[in-house]
């Protein structure tokens, strides 16, 4: 909801920048969620570990996401608002990556009793 809610709030602007890292974004979220699903599902470890290994790429998107959108809101005032519901699409795209790997940490520690929390973590 809220990224829906982002999304049409952005569309009564003109767009800020081609919409290429966050469509990325929704589709690494998606599939990890997907996933750690599927692993808790099957009690699959291995299935989980994928998700995990996952979690760097859309964390890169994220971060190229805000340094862009930064940019052009320096860059142009005009920009600000639409530049602040994209990242906030982007955070909230986050957050559904962060469910993702909560899920297969915990998949991972009810099969094989190894806690990978912190491990993920930088």
């Amino acid at each position: 909801m809220n990224i829906a809610e982002a999304g049409r709030r952005y569309l009564q602007h003109p767009p800020v920048k081609p919409l290429i890292d966050i469509p990325r974004m929704a589709e690494v979220a998606q599939r990890m969620l997907r996933e750690a699903i599927d692993a808790y599902v099957k009690r699959d470890p291995a299935l989980a570990q994928a998700v995990l290994a996952q979690d760097d790429t859309l964390d890169g998107l994220k971060d190229q996401v805000f340094r862009e959108l930064l940019t052009y809101m320096l860059q142009s005032p005009q920009t600000v608002e639409p530049s602040l519901d994209l990242i906030l699409i982007a955070r909230h795209l986050e957050r559904d990556r962060r469910h993702a790997t909560n899920i297969a940490e915990d998949v991972i520690f009810m099969v094989s009793a190894k806690d990978v929390r912190h491990a993920q973590e930088h």
